[in-house]
């Protein structure tokens, strides 16, 4: 994927330029298919874990974080990781964008109700998409806005009118959601600049170290336990952490060195869909008629952005 209307710094000799062998487009359609149904899973282990929304955000970095360590310490040697130092900085403001994004939408869950929190954090393709516009100067086709516009709608239907409980009155809450989505954007849009000259792991584990950083003293100030779990507590920070970040972020960040992020953060809408799949067999939630239209409007909108793509 050719770098867009940006310069950035200059890697050093020793490290290739990553993935620079064609990969088919069913390979990336896989992947990001896998990474969403990995991230859905998320409020799932989220819940099952029932601690703070902040201390699950640092624990599923920080497992990430040990995890893939190894692996990123035998690329570091190998020199398959640039040295560059301005690099090494993005990469960690990137990460402090993900910990906002964390932070700011599990706090919010707690002051305004989950259905506003969950719509007005999917402000984050809109701001993409403007990025995308306005500094990168990707052109992006009538039907990218037609099916974001679809699939959005389709997110309104699925949160129901308890995301109408006060609408034209933006609360804290409501605020700090709305923060989220535009760190989370602005995570999704510096990742793909990272992917020009970051491989797929290191992408992800350099800003993994300052969102664990960040989210750790998030906490510390907030006084919220970090040990003393039930072993059905620690089961599911181990499956938000290995299977939500590790499997999932890993599988989105090599997606995002092959699509746009306007385009990969329309698709990751598919998340709160398979959310709400996974919590009928995994939490005995119904699915109620409004959440399945909302569903398929949502998959509608976002199969035209890809569609149009793709053409």
């Amino acid at each position: 994927m050719a770098d867009v209307g940006v310069s950035m710094p200059v890697v050093d000799a020793v490290a290739p330029r990553p993935e620079t062998v064609p990969v088919s487009r069913l390979r990336i359609y896989m992947l990001l298919a896998l990474g969403i149904g990995c991230i859905g899973l998320s409020a799932i282990f989220t819940r099952l874990a029932d601690v703070p929304g902040t201390v699950s955000a640092f624990y599923r970095v920080a497992i990430c974080e040990i995890a893939l360590l190894p692996l990123f310490l035998r690329s570091f040697r190998h020199g398959e990781i640039t040295r560059d130092r301005r690099l090494w900085l993005l990469a960690l403001g990137t990460g402090v964008f993900f910990a906002l994004d964390l932070g700011l939408w599990n706090t919010s869950l707690f002051i305004t109700t989950a259905a506003n929190a969950t719509l007005l954090a999917n402000d984050a393709p809109i701001i993409v998409g403007l990025i995308a516009l306005l500094v990168f100067r990707e052109r992006l086709k009538p039907s990218y806005w037609m099916g974001l516009a679809m699939a959005l709608a389709g997110m309104g239907i699925i949160v129901g009118q308890d995301a109408l409980h006060g609408a034209g009155h933006i609360g804290f809450g409501d605020a700090l959601a709305l923060s989220a989505g535009v760190a989370y954007a602005l995570y999704l849009v510096l990742t793909q600049r990272l992917r020009v000259h970051l491989n797929t792991l290191a992408s992800l584990w350099i800003p993994g170290l300052s969102g664990t950083v960040l989210l750790l003293i998030f906490n510390l100030l907030l006084r919220h336990e970090l040990w003393g779990f039930s072993a059905g507590t620690w089961l599911a920070l181990l499956g938000l952490g290995l299977i939500s970040q590790v499997v999932g972020w890993l599988a989105i960040n090599y997606v995002l060195g092959h699509l746009p992020a306007s385009i990969t953060s329309v698709t990751l809408l598919c998340q709160p869909v398979l959310t709400a799949l996974f919590a009928v067999p995994l939490l005995g939630e119904a699915l109620a008629p409004h959440q399945i239209v909302g569903g398929l409007v949502t998959l509608t909108g976002i199969y035209l952005v890809n569609r149009g793509f793709n053409r």
